[in-house]
Parts: structure tokens; sequence; C-alpha cells
């Protein structure tokens, strides 16, 4: 009990809390993007463009961030590098997508962003292939 209410930590519970941060926020955002890759060709036309780049590319910036990043994102594989472009992904998506909608259209996104910055400012922790190749 007194263990609950200790304002202490361990080294072991911080990797640990990132792995579930790394596996769940992955994995989730991974669910999201999988079906725009099944189907790419279908959605690359009508995709939102809100940079101006073009539909297309605008579906494989993201498809790129939800699937490949959230990939390495689980693997704990190259995370800071691999949650830039999930930060800059939710940022739009918060931001330009959905910025005048109420902040209740926008909390999943706003979950996500947290957790992305989390991981960019912090690492993957101990128990991450990052951390078994001791980068």
């Amino acid at each position: 009990m007194r263990k609950l209410f200790s304002a202490g930590y361990s080294n072991g519970a911080v990797s640990f809390s990132m792995l579930v941060l790394r596996l769940v926020s992955g994995g989730l955002i991974l669910l999201h993007g999988w079906p725009k890759l099944i189907n790419f060709t279908a959605k690359m036309n009508s995709f939102p463009d809100p940079l101006g780049v073009g539909h297309k590319i605008s579906l494989g910036m993201v498809v790129f961030a939800e699937v490949f990043c959230a990939v390495l994102l689980i693997m704990g594989l190259l995370t800071r590098l691999a949650s830039a472009p999930l930060v800059i992904c939710m940022g739009v998506i918060i931001f330009m997508i959905h910025g005048h909608d109420p902040v209740s259209e926008k909390e999943m996104p706003i979950l996500f962003l947290a957790a992305f910055v989390t991981l960019l400012f912090t690492g993957p922790g101990r128990f991450s292939l990052d951390g078994a190749l001791g980068k």
C-alpha cells in the first residue's frame, strides 16, 4: 500500500510504462492506417489534401506515418525518428482537418498526439529494439 502512494519511481517501471505506451498507441494508430493502405487506390483521389501536395501524396504520407512508423514504434526501433511523422500527422488532423470542430471531435487525435510527443521526448525505454541495440 505504501508503494501506491509513493512519489518515487524506478527505471524499470518507466521502461515498462514506455513499452505499454508504444504498444497501445502504435497498435491503435496501425488499426487506423491499415485500411488506408489496403484501400489505397480507392481512397487516393478523394483523400483530404490539407497541405496542397495532392490527394495521392497526402494519403501516402498518412499511410507511411500510420502504418510503417507505427510498426517501428511497436518494435521500439528508431522510436524517436518514427514518432516525428506521427506527431506531424496528428497536428495536421487536429489543427487543419478538424481545426474548427469542437474538442469532442478531436479527442482521439489529441490523445495520440500526447502519446507520440511523449515517445519523441522520452524514447522507447529499455524494453525495445533500440534499448537492446544500445541506441
